[in-house]
């Protein structure tokens, strides 16, 4: 039976050797996509449960277990898949719900960052894992989910707010989308660089660190949470980093406050770790990439300020899902602009990244 806990453990029991005879759920399931919930069998080992959201493809535990082999092949400390006892990568209940066992790795992970030495630590390990798939060449496949599409969201918020005119928080929305659009016509388009596999979904709470207290607090020692590896922009795996490590007040503020010292640290530990030069196209991309991500997920909270749909929303703090996505949306928007007060500090500390000339015709 599942229990309390919600775990069929019988069918967990028939699919994992390792289950087998028997394990203890520790309390405290946690995920805002998966159901998540720790596991430690009777027979030994430490495990992570997951119930996977049904908007991701199968396909993701394949690139999560060629990933994960190729990491730890070039010894940078990962989790790993449990295959079942047919060696299937998850476990398809039907109606119950799609599983995968992982292997538990040691450490503690933060809401937000508390140092900039942890900021420079968190940046040196993405720079041991880019280091480590620099040479990854098998194909990905498609999470099953838009992702990182700028465009496709910046279309989705126009037709939102053609879908919803009747919406009392339209002319909201509208005043946003604006300020969106000419975030995106100051930028102008991305340059165009190499594709790298990166993580995609680096906010800090998916590093671990070695523990609570300095200076086991200031070591980071593990990613988790492979669901959206992709190929993309170097571009896009920092912007969306900084957007969380940099950002003081974090995604349910209206105001934000770009930390500078956050920034410098966690670009310099990249450089340290990842130990190549990049192209100089790259860097120059780095540039913006906070201000890009920032206005892609306002277009995204803009858009769910309408729908109501996707985004989980605090029912203590705001009466319903649009007020708190508009707050999201205009911190984002603040973000964009306390980025942009500062860029050309940034870009200064940029122009000490090591970095080679690309051939021409590379992308």
């Amino acid at each position: 039976m599942s229990g309390d806990s919600g775990v069929p453990s019988e069918a967990l029991r028939r699919a994992w050797a390792p289950l087998a005879s028997g394990f203890e759920v520790e309390p405290g399931a946690t995920g805002l996509l998966h159901q998540t919930v720790r596991l430690n069998a009777t027979g030994g080992g430490r495990f992570v449960l997951q119930r996977v959201s049904d908007v991701f493809s199968p396909a993701i535990q394949d690139n999560i277990a060629a990933v994960t082999r190729h990491l730890a092949a070039r010894g940078f400390e990962t989790f790993e898949l449990v295959p079942t006892t047919d060696g299937a990568l998850s476990l398809d209940l039907g109606t119950g719900g799609r599983w995968r066992l992982l292997t538990r790795l040691e450490g503690v992970s933060f809401d937000r960052l508390r140092s900039t030495e942890q900021a420079r630590s968190a940046g040196a390990l993405v720079g041991r894992f880019h280091a480590a798939l620099d040479d990854f060449e098998a194909p990905l496949a498609p999470m099953g989910i838009p992702f990182r599409d700028t465009a496709l969201y910046r279309r989705r918020l126009a037709e939102a707010l053609r879908r919803h005119a009747g919406h009392d928080r339209h002319a909201a929305v509208s005043r946003l989308r604006v300020r969106i659009e000419d975030g995106f016509d100051a930028l102008g388009a991305a340059p165009a660089t190499r594709d790298r596999v990166i993580h995609a979904d680096l906010k800090i709470s998916n590093v671990l660190f070695a523990g609570e207290a300095p200076p086991e607090r200031d070591e980071a020692v593990a990613l988790i949470d492979f669901d959206t590896l992709m190929r993309a922009p170097l571009h896009s795996e920092w912007g969306d980093a900084w957007r969380s490590w940099c950002n003081r007040r974090g995604e349910d503020e209206r105001e934000a406050v770009f930390d500078l010292d956050v920034f410098a640290a966690s670009i310099e530990g990249f450089a340290a770790g990842f130990g190549q030069p990049i192209d100089r196209g790259e860097r120059e991309a780095l540039v913006d990439a906070t201000e890009r991500l920032a206005l892609e997920l306002a277009s995204r909270y803009a858009t769910d300020a309408l729908e109501e749909s996707y985004f989980a929303w605090d029912r203590a703090r705001f009466p319903r899902a649009a007020e708190h996505n508009l707050i999201r949306a205009e911190g984002q928007l603040s973000l964009f602009e306390a980025a942009r007060c500062c860029r050309d500090e940034r870009a200064a500390i940029l122009e000490s990244l090591p970095v080679v000339e690309s051939p021409r015709g590379d992308f």
